[in-house]
C-alpha cells in the first residue's frame, strides 16, 4: 500500500510511519519541515502546507490512503491559526482524496471534541460533541473530525481516531512541558485525584495501522470515530509522577483547588488577551477543567471493529521511555 502521512515528522506521525515502513508500505510524508530520520527509513517526504490543497495533492498523487495526524494544537493561541490548520487541512486533505482517487482516510482526532468541562468515566462513542469550548484546538478539531465522517461515501471510507495524552519515547509535547514546570516549582495538581486515559506512542500508532487496514467504502467501521487508550485508566497523579520519576525527577504533592486554577485561568487569558501574547498561559480555563476532572472512555468498540490491542503495557512503556531518557532524552531537554 503507498500511504500518505500527513505531519509525518511529528511525534505521532514518525511513528507510523515507522511502523509503515516496518511492514513494507510505501510511504509518503507531509511537513513543513524536512527530518533526517524519516529518510534513514526510506520515506519520501514533500515539504509543504496542510492547508494548501495544491500541496496535499502533490503529496499524495498515486497513494492509496492517507493518514492525517497533522494539526496545530495547543491552549492558547490565534482562532485563525488553529482554524486554517486543523479545518483548513483537513478541507484540503478531503479535497486530495476526491481529486486523487483515494479509497481511506485515517484521521486523527482528540476525545476533547466530546470534554464539556465534568467527568467523563468509561464514556463510549455515544458522547456528544461539546456545544461550549475553552480552547480553539478542540474546537476546530470538532469541527474537523465530523466534516471528515460526514465526507464517508461509496467512494471514500473514514474514520476518526481518538487517542488521549500520547506518552513515550521522543515525546517533544507533553513531557517537556511537565518537566519545565515541575523544575520551575510550578507544577499543581487541581482538586482531588482523578482517573485519566493515556495511550503509548507505539500503541497509538498501531491503532492507526488496525484503523487502515479494516477502513474501506462500506466497511463497519467507515464513517465512525473510536477512542483509542491504554485501556488502562490511572490517575493524573501517578501518571505525572511516573513521566517525572523516568526523568529523575522528584515528585509532585502540591494541589490547589479546580476553583482557584479556573479563576487564575480566566485571569490569565484576560492579560495574555489585552497584551495579545500568543504563547501559552501558565494556565487557562480549559486546562483547568482539563486537569481537574475524570477522563476515560470505554474502547470496547475500537476492540471489536478495528482488532485494536493496547500491546505495550504502561510499566512496559514507562521502562522503555526511562531507557530513552538516559541515553537519548536528556540532551534535547
Amino acid at each position: 500500500m503507498k500511504v500518505l502521512v500527513t505531519g509525518g515528522g511529528g511525534f505521532l506521525g514518525s511513528a507510523i510511519c515507522r511502523l509503515l515502513r516496518t511492514r513494507g508500505d510505501d510511504v509518503v510524508s507531509l511537513s513543513r519541515s524536512r527530518y533526517p530520520a524519516l529518510d534513514t527509513i526510506g520515506v519520501r517526504q514533500v515539504q509543504g502546507d496542510v492547508a494548501l490543497l495544491d500541496s496535499v495533492l502533490s503529496a499524495s498523487r498515486g497513494c492509496d490512503a492517507i493518514i492525517h495526524t497533522a494539526a496545530l494544537a495547543g491552549i492558547w493561541g490565534k482562532a485563525d491559526d488553529f482554524s486554517r490548520t486543523n479545518i483548513g487541512g483537513t478541507v484540503a486533505v478531503l479535497g486530495a482524496c476526491e481529486l486523487n482517487g483515494i479509497g481511506k482516510l485515517v484521521h486523527t482526532s482528540t476525545p476533547s471534541v466530546v470534554h464539556a468541562g465534568h467527568d467523563i468515566e468509561g464514556g463510549n462513542e455515544s458522547l456528544p460533541y461539546s456545544t461550549q469550548f475553552n480552547a480553539h484546538y478542540p474546537a476546530t478539531k470538532a469541527v474537523s473530525e465530523q466534516r471528515v465522517l460526514a465526507a464517508n461515501s461509496p467512494k471514500l471510507g473514514t474514520l476518526a481516531l481518538r487517542p488521549h495524552l500520547i506518552w513515550g519515547p521522543g515525546d517533544n509535547h507533553l513531557l517537556p512541558r511537565i518537566l519545565s514546570r515541575a523544575k520551575s516549582g510550578q507544577l499543581r495538581f487541581i482538586g482531588p485525584p482523578k482517573m485519566i486515559d493515556t495511550i503509548y506512542i507505539d500503541n497509538a500508532a498501531q491503532a492507526h495501522l488496525d484503523a487502515l487496514d479494516r477502513v474501506a467504502p462500506g466497511a463497519a467501521c467507515a464513517g465512525k470515530p473510536y477512542f483509542i487508550s491504554q485501556d488502562q485508566p490511572i490517575t493524573l497523579d501517578d501518571m505525572v509522577n511516573r513521566l517525572l520519576r523516568c526523568c529523575g525527577q522528584p515528585p509532585v504533592t502540591k494541589r490547589i483547588s479546580p476553583a482557584i486554577a479556573k479563576l487564575a485561568g480566566k485571569m490569565f487569558e484576560a492579560v495574555y488577551r489585552v497584551s495579545g501574547r500568543h504563547d501559552d498561559p501558565p494556565m487557562t480555563v480549559f486546562l483547568a477543567e482539563q486537569l481537574s476532572t475524570a477522563h476515560w472512555f470505554n474502547i470496547g468498540a475500537a476492540k471489536r471493529d478495528l482488532g485494536y490491542l493496547p500491546a505495550v503495557s504502561i510499566v512496559e512503556g514507562m521502562s522503555r521511555l526511562q531507557a530513552w531518557w538516559q541515553q537519548d532524552g536528556q540532551s534535547r531537554a
